[in-house]
């Protein structure tokens, strides 16, 4: 996809987000020391929301504009998040009041980024950002959340259950690299998009999400106001690890008041991992038990 991509919808762009409307930083833990507001509470019945819950005046035209007739369970997302999410430290608590520009919405950007009916691996996807906005904007596609880290994977699966959207997505724990050394342990299969947010510098994306792509598959990494220099300085591991040539992209330009940037890698030929790649993973896995 080229960078006009970030422009107005064609018409089958239209039809697309038609079909959305009737059916379809990861979350950091908070600062040491630092416990949630005294207005967060956890929240017992999945289908209530709370002050946090409700898109912003501001952001309702962008929030009806992504989620359409789903809005309901972006609701009821954007509640635990801002509950659950902080008292099980996977959002901080500063960012209560932030869940719909800082996170919903700059993830629901890049559903442009995504073909119809993809298979998509959300790359330490902490609290489902973006794996479980996409799944949200985009019920067309299958979504699997990758997380390294127990507490999050529980999360994860708690928020499906809590929603009723497990149906297309699945929660695998484990790193990228050790599912792509071994997918067939995992259940997963090469994949069509691979995104990820505020996980690691571009050279070690390339390493460790290339190799879950199929080729010719896109990584769609979301990067803020140090893109180009990312790209400038990594263009030639991206190229070791089988990629083709990084591209900045933009979206939600027009819709939202910051759009969302991107960096993406086509896929171009496989990289076979080396005999120590898949030690270290083998290793890893076994610690993570």
């Amino acid at each position: 996809m080229s960078s006009s991509a970030a422009g107005s919808r064609s018409p089958s762009e239209s039809s697309s987000a038609g079909s959305r409307s009737a059916g379809s930083p990861s979350g950091a833990g908070p600062p040491s020391g630092a416990g949630p507001p005294s207005s967060v509470s956890p929240s017992d019945n999945p289908g209530s929301i709370n002050e946090f819950a409700v898109a912003p005046r501001s952001l309702r035209a962008a929030a009806e504009f992504y989620f359409g007739d789903r809005m309901d369970l972006a609701e009821r997302y954007a509640s635990l998040l801002a509950t659950d999410g902080v008292l099980r430290g996977v959002i901080g608590p500063r960012e209560a009041g932030r869940i719909w520009d800082r996170h919903l919405l700059n993830c629901a950007a890049i559903e442009r980024a995504l073909p119809h009916e993809a298979y998509v691996i959300d790359v330490g996807s902490g609290a489902g950002l973006p794996g479980i906005v996409l799944a949200l904007v985009r019920p067309d596609i299958h979504v699997v959340l990758v997380e390294p880290l127990l507490r999050r994977t529980a999360f994860l699966s708690d928020i499906l259950d809590r929603l009723g959207i497990g149906s297309r997505i699945d929660v695998i724990r484990g790193r990228a690299e050790e599912i792509a050394a071994r997918p067939t342990m995992f259940h997963v299969k090469p994949a069509d998009v691979v995104t990820v947010r505020a996980v690691a510098a571009l050279d070690r994306l390339a390493a460790w999400c290339l190799p879950l792509l199929a080729v010719g598959g896109r990584l769609v990494a979301m990067k803020g106001i140090s893109a180009s220099d990312e790209v400038t300085a990594h263009r030639e591991a991206v190229t070791r690890a089988g990629g083709g040539d990084p591209t900045i992209h933009r979206y939600g330009d027009g819709t939202l008041p910051e759009p969302t940037v991107t960096i993406e890698v086509i896929r171009e030929r496989g990289v076979a991992p080396t005999v120590s790649d898949g030690r270290r993973a083998e290793r890893r896995g076994r610690r993570g038990r």
